[in-house]
């Protein structure tokens, strides 16, 4: 009771140098089942984690999951490097891994990173990960190369998620981008078009959308379709204009885009100049989970996000077992066009 008659509030009672083992003793418990309990693993009953939970904060006692993890030997803490998470394929992903690694009894420590240089910012978070002492890495990112995850390799298990790997060393659970291209391309072709603009992104951006571009390119010109590759460099909206302008000059009837979020960056430009999609101009773009894809009646592609996440912890919970699956994953997913209302027949109309 303070001096003013008003009753303070109860805090613990905190024990600066409070272990693990008298978080058990004040429990009951074995110090197994509060490393259990603290790394967020399901193999403890609900009264051994109120009782676990109860006692610590009594204690005041805050777990050093990885000092934890080490002294055990433990395996369940996984490094996770991702792709602006900005990005609503990233988004998602970044939400599905971590359900799939929350019911794997896996814990993920994640960096994201937005802008690079050649990889170099992405290649330091692996750096920085692994100064974590992680039993895994996760790398969910398509601007990393496989020259540049090599070094990893030897020393931890590590896993690509979504982009398809181009070495026999690496793991890798991915979309499969060629699928995802040709089904685009055809379903382009399939609309009648016969001059098209295929936004192309450079390799070292993102891999994925590279092997997109140049796929629809590839299957239109098999097709006998004249294809104008326009290229997107640091600044995406000068590619943007450049293929809008094409279609405002009657040089093209559609536009294709590597993913939705330059499908919409298209059509806003379109709009801008008073064209209107498919009415003037097709526009198709790849990804398929943009919240609001169906609303807008996008034509794209969708990626199976969670079932690439559910097989990516699978794998890792495997290479992290006493005894992992001999080989080096491979797995590429299709997934599926989704046939929107962006593409249709080529415009009768005449270039101005």
């Amino acid at each position: 009771m303070s001096d003013d008659g008003v009753r303070e509030p109860r805090t613990p009672h905190v024990h600066v140098s409070s272990t693990m083992e008298d978080v058990a003793a004040a429990a009951g418990v074995s110090r197994t089942s509060v490393s259990r309990v603290m790394l967020g693993q399901k193999k403890v009953s609900e009264e051994t984690r109120r009782r676990v939970f109860a006692a610590a904060e009594h204690l005041g006692y805050v777990p050093n999951v990885l000092a934890s993890e080490l002294a055990s030997r433990g395996t369940s803490t996984v490094g996770l490097l991702l792709r602006d998470a900005s990005n609503p394929a990233y988004g998602l992903l970044f939400t599905r891994l971590q359900e799939a690694a929350h019911a794997a009894d896996l814990t993920l420590v994640t960096m994201t990173i937005n802008a690079d240089d050649q990889g170099r910012r992405q290649v330091a978070g692996l750096h920085r990960l692994m100064g974590l002492r992680v039993a895994g890495l996760i790398v969910a990112t398509g601007g990393v190369t496989s020259h540049q995850l090599e070094p990893f390799h030897s020393q931890i298990p590590i896993i690509r998620a979504g982009r398809p790997e181009t070495t026999s060393l690496i793991h890798a659970v991915s979309y499969d981008e060629v699928h995802a291209g040709r089904s685009l391309a055809h379903c382009v072709a399939d609309a009648g078009h016969r001059e098209v603009a295929v936004l192309a992104t450079a390799e070292d951006v993102s891999f994925p959308e590279y092997v997109r571009s140049t796929t629809m390119a590839a299957t239109l010109v098999g097709r006998g379709v004249e294809v104008i590759s326009v290229p997107l460099g640091d600044d995406a909206h000068d590619g943007v204009g450049a293929a809008v302008a094409l279609a405002r000059d009657g040089r093209v009837g559609a536009i294709m885009c590597p993913s939705d979020l330059r499908q919409l960056q298209v059509l806003r430009a379109l709009a801008a100049v008073g064209l209107t999609a498919p009415a003037d101009v097709s526009v198709s773009g790849c990804d398929g989970v943009l919240p609001g894809a169906d609303l807008l009646g996008l034509t794209t592609y969708r990626i199976p996000v969670e079932e690439l996440a559910v097989r990516t912890v699978a794998r890792m919970s495997d290479l992290l077992s006493q005894e992992p699956t001999p080989g080096v994953v491979a797995e590429r997913l299709r997934g599926a066009l989704v046939r929107g209302r962006t593409v249709g027949p080529p415009s009768p109309r005449k270039a101005s």
